[in-house]
């Protein structure tokens, strides 16, 4: 076989099949190639610097390096060759250096999986491994400076770090969702990012007070929130109703939609919930531990109803229960995205749903705080995004008397509609 027949694009199939002592280059980096020695299969990078042949180890497959980040990366060597950056004296000064994948495995080990709740520590995993490690994880952790924090934030927000989804036929297990990029994305992987070097510096890898993510400004975001108006809500539950009478759903699915509707809970409140934290007898769910803590759910009889018709599977502690035995429901996000679809509801997130509970207790005359009670805020601050959907005696008395002062050969002014009857499709921003 000659070198022309093995230049071709490299991509998993191609790693997938490279045999041992085979290299292949590929087609769109001059240079960039994935060669297999015994069982390795290792990305590199030919190149002429300075007139002679040098050859760079960018790593290993597999995480963090793909056939997508080893070219990413091939790219960027290339941009520091043609700009004169000594890449010989570079690599042996970083030799034995950590780099920020090995910061980012210690951060998970020795920070994360302590000191973080399961979803957050979750959450943390998914932007390591979709966004921290494919754009800065060959780096070492003492060189990245504040430039290439920006250009970071940048590259997540326009999402160069997307990854599609891997069907079955491909050799994925299917059924997840595409990760996306963004300015909400971008800012959390910053916060993250910052995190991370200051445990550098703690743990000695990095100097005291280098943080390159300091002064780094976030984008803003729009927070917009939105909440269904009671014809969308009877729409999702008549959707709810004719899913649960076909089977099209698990049932844990459509009981854990309705649970969050119907209580305004979080939604890991709900798919971790525990039988044990249940009591029927006086409606209520006693969460050991949320996000603010210790918590309690005040359940009406519709939520006592759902949580009455779900069998309770042995051996299994969760409400909520998986087709793994002993495991809670995992694919809940996937289902939703299904459900608001019939429903004609592609706006709404799950999360809405509990602005849409809150929204309508402020509709039934509860106050901002009988609102943060149900809701479990653990501040005032919080539930001031409700302020505007509570009801107002101060417009109302003002309308009052404006319409006493105009005088009887004045027709009086009709009140705003809007009044203690908030347009349920409007926005509203959270604090």
């Amino acid at each position: 076989m000659t070198a022309a027949d093995n230049v071709h694009r490299i991509t998993k199939r191609t790693v997938d099949t490279l045999q041992p002592g085979e290299i292949v280059w590929d087609s769109d980096v001059t240079g960039f190639a994935i060669r297999c020695q015994g069982k390795r299969k290792t990305y590199v990078l030919k190149a002429r610097v300075n007139g002679r042949i040098r050859w760079f180890t960018i790593g290993r497959h597999g995480t963090p390096w793909t056939p997508e980040t080893a070219r990413h990366e091939a790219q960027r060597l290339w941009g520091d060759i043609r700009s004169g950056v000594n890449l010989v004296a570079i690599r042996e000064a970083r030799r034995d250096q950590p780099t920020i994948a090995e910061l980012c495995d210690r951060y998970l080990k020795e920070h994360a999986k302590e000191h973080k709740k399961p979803l957050g520590y979750l959450g943390d995993e998914r932007n390591i491994r979709n966004h921290v490690k494919p754009l800065l994880g060959s780096r070492t952790v003492k060189e990245v400076n504040r430039n290439d924090v920006d250009d970071f934030k940048r590259k997540i927000r326009e999402g160069r770090t997307s990854r599609r989804v891997i069907r079955k036929s491909e050799g994925g297990k299917g059924g997840g969702l595409p990760v996306k990029g963004g300015p909400g994305a971008a800012n959390r992987c910053l916060a993250l990012l910052s995190k991370m070097f200051n445990l550098a510096e703690q743990w000695g890898w990095r100097p005291e007070q280098t943080n390159p993510c300091r002064m780094v400004t976030r984008y803003p975001e729009n927070k917009n929130h939105r909440f269904l108006a009671p014809h969308e809500i009877e729409r999702l539950v008549d959707v709810i109703n004719r899913i649960d009478a076909d089977g099209t759903e698990t049932p844990y699915a459509t009981a854990a939609i309705r649970l969050l509707l119907l209580t305004g809970a979080r939604r890991g409140e709900i798919i971790d919930l525990e039988w044990k934290h249940v009591d029927l007898q006086r409606g209520l769910l006693l969460l050991p531990d949320s996000k603010v803590g210790a918590k309690t759910i005040y359940l009406n009889g519709a939520a006592i109803r759902v949580l009455q018709t779900l069998k309770r599977e042995p051996g299994c502690p969760y409400v909520i229960v998986g087709p793994v035995p002993g495991k809670r429901y995992a694919g809940l996000q996937v289902a939703w995205e299904r459900i608001r679809k019939a429903a004609g509801l592609d706006d709404v997130r799950m999360h809405d749903l509990r602005h849409t509970f809150a929204s309508t207790a402020a509709a039934h005359g509860a106050s901002l705080p009988m609102i943060g009670k149900l809701l479990g805020h653990s501040t005032p601050i919080t539930t001031q995004r409700y302020a505007h959907l509570v009801h107002d005696p101060v417009r109302e008395l003002n309308e009052a008397v404006g319409n006493a002062l105009a005088g009887p050969s004045k027709k009086k002014a009709s009140p705003d509609p809007s009044i203690g009857n908030p347009d349920h499709r409007q926005r509203f921003a959270s604090q």
